[in-house]
């Protein structure tokens, strides 16, 4: 039995693909149908930014957002700014409040920066490098991002075994940033602490959580709330992208964590 047949356990349509640092381990369902990434996006904006902190045209202390908030407050979800606007909640680095509105000024910051509308600075430095070219921005750099699963899947790869960035930027852009922060966790509640990345969400020892028992504390990602997700493992040496055609609900929240365990017990070097 394939350990992707938990799919079927959703209820509604699926797919999903589990990698290794050698490429397919194993796949099941449409991975070349359009689907929207929404809160993934982020993790495109992260990479893409941390291109932009390698090539030296953004510093994570550069001042951007509310007064006293720098682009790394923006991209680790420190910033103080609600969910969707300008407000802010408090100052900076006190909680872990998710901010699209964070995020997406943080990718003003790097337009600003560099010249480039942002969605050009994804393609030219991330999509096309990693052949994903299928992909539509669509214009928000939080929530924006539509394509296939397959090439979510380049992206976890990617992410698994990086090539775009060196050791140093890798590693800023998926260990925990302001690591103590308490938050809410969109779908799954409080969390003490909420660790984030910048634009990867970090799993840490959060409960409950959509990624596996099993799942390494060191393992990040996203998901987002149209039904798309995925997490990398690097303990495991392993990343699963899963998609389906239902908005985030309970079916996932049941599913998701059984699967990510039977991926891990079935591939974990």
């Amino acid at each position: 039995m394939s350990t992707l047949e938990l799919l079927d356990e959703l209820g509604f349509e699926a797919c999903a693909v589990v990698l290794g640092p050698e490429g397919v381990r194993e796949q099941r369902g449409d991975l070349d149908l359009p689907r929207p990434w929404r809160s993934v996006t982020k993790t495109l904006t992260g990479l893409a930014t941390a291109i932009a902190l390698q090539e030296g045209r953004v510093d994570l202390d550069d001042p951007a957002g509310p007064e006293g908030s720098t682009l790394r407050h923006l991209l680790a979800h420190a910033s103080g700014y609600f969910y969707e606007s300008a407000r802010t909640l408090q100052a900076p680095g006190l909680r872990r409040h998710y901010s699209n509105y964070g995020i997406d000024e943080a990718a003003r910051h790097v337009e600003r920066a560099t010249g480039y509308d942002f969605g050009d600075w994804v393609l030219e430095k991330v999509a096309d490098p990693l052949g994903m070219t299928h992909l539509d921005w669509g214009g928000s750099p939080s929530v924006g991002a539509v394509g296939p699963i397959a090439e979510l899947g380049l992206f976890a790869a990617e992410v698994l075994r990086p090539t775009l960035l060196e050791p140093e930027w890798s590693r800023e852009l998926t260990t925990a940033h302001f690591p103590k922060l308490v938050g809410i966790m969109p779908g799954f509640g409080k969390q003490t602490p909420n660790p984030f990345g910048l634009g990867f969400e970090i799993r840490g020892d959060k409960s409950p959580h959509w990624t596996g028992i099993r799942n390494s504390p060191s393992t990040v990602g996203h998901f987002g709330m149209r039904g798309t997700a995925f997490w990398v493992d690097p303990e495991a040496d392993l990343a699963l992208v899963i998609g389906s055609a239902h908005d985030f609900c309970d079916a996932h929240r049941e599913v998701m964590p059984r699967l990510g365990d039977a991926v891990l017990a079935a591939h974990a070097r």
